[in-house]
């Protein structure tokens, strides 16, 4: 139900952040799940109840006015402490928590958050849950910004003072050569260099972290694709058009190629990656603890085991933690 106008509500606050951080009433409208319509009269509410405008609506995109600065500042805070005050009163009794904002990496989408959120749903009957999968530097963005309550995503370095983090995955980088092209035991380096690299892309955190593993190894190594997806790359390697570094979990993520590449350890130091679960202090109380204890079975069950049966070699290099 829309709030009356001269009110200020939890509902309207919403709104606000969600056109000031989109820039945009329809894409405001798509975050949140209803009409431009109701952000518009919502934001009307809103900018009655304070007495000034809160946005310059006419600007493309949105800008904040100075009163539009100063309450989303204030607003920061109010949705901050809602959340927690929600999250002290299920603490109790998960079964009242009424709403759940989940970021996932990708490479978890089809094998491991359909069987966490159907573990929580058995747990928080009246919770209603709201997904969103992405790079981990989106989602950590998104929970920054206060618009996921827990994301599970790879380690961007030194967690922030603000936040508290539970690591749930490591795994080694590896090599993904076009099947029967290259000889594991022989100069494997120097045969690699007869192959473009197909590379992940420096957009994302993980195209970054293998480019400059390459550069403290002083690797040069042409290539001639740059792309954001397992599968894309993945299916280059198997036709021969190069060969790939990527984690095991795109390996697995990807696995209807599995029969036209090789993977084979690095031909240089070792790389690896963290994958976390990272959520604000002091907000969710044990439930981020909770999810952590949650997915590491899952991750065991649905990762882990079919990947090291399928390449027993990374037994070293990709552990529940």
């Amino acid at each position: 139900m829309a709030g009356s106008p001269g009110r200020i509500t939890l509902w309207g606050i919403e709104v606000f952040m969600a056109a000031a951080d989109e820039r945009s009433i329809s894409a405001a409208a798509r975050r949140l799940g209803t009409c431009a319509s109701t952000i518009s009269q919502q934001l009307s509410n809103l900018e009655t109840a304070v007495g000034a405008p809160l946005l310059e609506r006419s600007a493309r995109p949105l800008r904040l006015t100075r009163a539009g600065e100063i309450m989303h500042r204030r607003a920061q805070t109010i949705l901050n402490e809602a959340a927690q005050a929600r999250a002290e009163l299920a603490a109790s009794d998960l079964t009242t928590l009424t709403l759940f904002r989940l970021g996932m990496i990708e490479d978890f989408e089809a094998d491991v958050t359909p069987r966490l959120l159907t573990h929580m749903a058995d747990r928080l009957i009246s919770c209603r849950f709201q997904l969103e999968t992405g790079a981990s530097h989106m989602l950590q963005d998104r929970l920054d910004a206060r618009n996921l309550d827990v994301i599970v995503a790879a380690q961007l370095g030194t967690a922030p003072e603000w936040a508290e983090t539970h690591p749930l995955l490591r795994e080694g980088f590896v090599v993904a050569a076009p099947r029967g092209v290259i000889d594991a035991g022989a100069d494997m380096l120097g045969q690699l260099r007869r192959l473009p690299l197909v590379q992940y892309t420096q957009a994302h955190y993980m195209g970054r972290l293998i480019t400059s593993h390459l550069a403290r190894q002083n690797v040069v190594l042409p290539h001639r694709f740059e792309l954001d997806s397992y599968h894309a790359i993945l299916a280059l390697v198997g036709q021969g058009s190069g060969w790939t570094i990527l984690p095991p979990l795109a390996l697995m993520r990807a696995r209807r190629f599995a029969d036209q590449i090789d993977v084979l350890p690095l031909p240089f130091q070792p790389l690896t990656r963290t994958i976390t679960l990272t959520a604000r202090k002091d907000i969710l109380q044990s439930m981020p603890a909770d999810v952590a204890a949650a997915l590491k079975p899952i991750l065991q069950e649905a990762i882990v085991t079919p990947a090291l049966a399928r390449y027993p070699f990374l037994k070293d290099a990709l552990t529940v933690l």
